[in-house]
């Protein structure tokens, strides 16, 4: 996930090994990804961009943990997102279902990467200045699990990207400019993972990874596609409630 420590905190010089061994393999995934999708194992490409999800979500938590933030290791973050979030999936797409499209297909992988790239740009100069409650945008390990995700879902199920090349080609398009948006999402950053929680929240989590095993491709697919939508649903939301707001202060006077 997209992080960095706070911009008041100054970072050590120098580089540490254990958070950058976990950016290293968010890279090596996202490079494998694209190697596997040169050689038409979809299925495989699509699994390799989870897990540099799973690699970009740990190298934060553990440089954060162990206190080895490092400018070098927030640039060297961003370049592997870049990688991971942004051209593979857009490579992987482009593989399965857009060739066959002509410009159109490379083009709408390219807006895709383009969108990535802006989108990490756009968060590193935000740091200590947004709203840590919110992202601006649909973030990119997100918005490369839903390509991932429709890929691995398509594979899973016999189709052939050819035959959904139109829909793979919107949903490309779609999923880059909501990297763009000002749509806000939430970031679950106020969680609080050290703390104590009621039994039932360990219950509910369990389950909730029973769920995903159950069949991955489609569970992973439909929780991202959930919170793509949820970006503009909470940001309607909040205007509507902001012009009740102001409308209720003006009868008021």
């Amino acid at each position: 996930m997209e992080s960095s420590p706070d911009k008041g905190k100054k970072r050590r010089r120098g580089i540490y090994l254990l958070p950058n061994l976990f950016t290293t393999a968010t890279l090596f995934s996202g490079f494998y990804a694209i190697l596997a999708a040169m050689n038409n194992r979809f299925e495989q490409a699509a699994v390799a961009i989870f897990v540099a999800m799973l690699m970009d979500g740990l190298d934060g938590r553990v440089a954060r943990m162990t206190n080895t933030q490092t400018e070098f290791g927030a640039e060297y973050d961003s370049l592997a997102d870049m990688v991971a979030f942004g051209l593979a999936p857009a490579l992987v797409m482009y593989l399965w279902a857009l060739t066959g499209l002509g410009k159109f297909g490379w083009i709408a992988a390219f807006v895709y990467t383009a969108s990535t790239a802006l989108r990490l740009a756009r968060f590193n100069t935000q740091i200590g200045v947004a709203d840590k409650r919110y992202f601006q945008g649909l973030p990119s390990p997100s918005a490369a699990a839903i390509i991932a995700g429709a890929v691995w879902l398509g594979v899973d199920y016999g189709m052939s990207g050819e035959s959904l090349s139109w829909a793979a080609a919107i949903l490309t398009l779609l999923t880059g400019l909501l990297m763009v948006s000002n749509f806000r999402y939430n970031s679950f950053k106020e969680i609080d993972f050290h703390g104590k929680v009621p039994f039932i929240v360990i219950v509910a989590v369990t389950l909730s990874f029973a769920i995903v095993l159950t069949h991955p491709p489609s569970v992973l697919f439909a929780l991202f596609l959930i919170y793509a939508v949820s970006g503009p649903v909470l940001t309607l939301t909040q205007l509507r409630s902001r012009r009740a707001e102001r409308s209720n202060l003006s009868d008021e006077k």
